[in-house]
């Protein structure tokens, strides 16, 4: 008997409602997974150590994790218009965050990626102290005076001005206006030794899950919500909508196009390693 896959990802609802079917046994002749949820800035972690088969990581650890792991062409997120805020308690100028505390969700996650290239171009002398909190913990930090900004993600797009905060910049829109590319958040990795066949199986379990959560959203609904963290189910709904898209069905030409200019834009900042050549390859 073939043991289960050993999988970590975010309770976030983009994830759950990505793979309802494939954990619940309705994907036809698909892997059995074992589930364990994690925020990104551990998954980051665990796949740097080697841990687990298959996660959920942000796209900025890739240079560190794929000579063990493969990319999976779907299941990430990836969109426009879905980028990280910057917040703060005041409007201003980006200047003013120059030497100022930020938190941020994770050293090595996607967001602060984008962030470092924005400051390298928008804060003259660059932030000062960087502290990093589990994302849900960071609009009360700035709310409460603990830092001077925030990079947020998921769902505090939608639920910033309920804290009194203001978006001071979108590190999403700078993306877009100087790349023309989509934004690359979060991708799915798995073991490289667990062979070209079950790969390729696993991506295409993926992708089949995709289709039926988008053919029968009701069905997630349950799990999405259970695992929400008190979300409002309408905030839940907006949070699917804007990162589960063409991009979680099929990176395509855009999406591997997008990963690969972030990551070779963070190289020449010398902020991550370069990539190999065949690094992003699939099988």
């Amino acid at each position: 008997m073939t043991r289960p896959l050993n999988i970590a990802y975010s309770p976030c609802p983009n994830d759950t409602f990505v793979f309802d079917a494939l954990a619940h046994g309705r994907v036809p002749d698909a892997p059995e997974l074992a589930v364990t949820f994690a925020d990104i800035d551990v998954t980051n972690g665990m796949a740097e150590r080697g841990e687990f088969d298959v996660l959920k990581v942000s796209y900025a650890v890739l240079p560190w994790v794929l000579d063990d792991y493969a990319l999976l062409p779907c299941g990430g997120a990836l969109g426009r218009g879905c980028g990280p805020l910057v917040l703060t308690k005041e409007q201003g100028p980006a200047a003013d965050l120059a030497g100022k505390t930020v938190a941020v969700p994770s050293e090595r996650s996607t967001a602060y990626l984008l962030f470092r290239l924005w400051a390298a171009a928008e804060v003259p002398g660059g932030v000062g102290e960087i502290v990093v909190l589990p994302f849900h913990e960071i609009m009360p930090a700035v709310r409460d005076g603990k830092v001077d900004a925030g990079l947020v993600i998921h769902e505090a797009r939608f639920t910033y001005q309920n804290y009194g905060l203001v978006c001071l910049a979108d590190m999403g829109e700078h993306w877009e206006l100087t790349t023309g590319l989509p934004i690359p958040l979060g991708a799915i990795i798995a073991k490289r030794s667990l062979g070209e066949r079950a790969l390729r199986e696993l991506a295409a379990a993926v992708r089949s899950s995709v289709l039926m959560a988008w053919d029968d959203p009701e069905a997630s609904r349950p799990y999405v919500l259970e695992h929400a963290q008190e979300m409002d189910p309408k905030v839940a709904d907006q949070h699917i909508g804007l990162y589960v898209n063409e991009f979680t069905a099929d990176l395509g030409e855009d999406g591997y196009a997008a990963v690969r200019g972030l990551l070779t834009r963070a190289a020449a900042e010398g902020l991550v390693p370069p990539l190999g050549r065949d690094a992003l390859h699939f099988v």
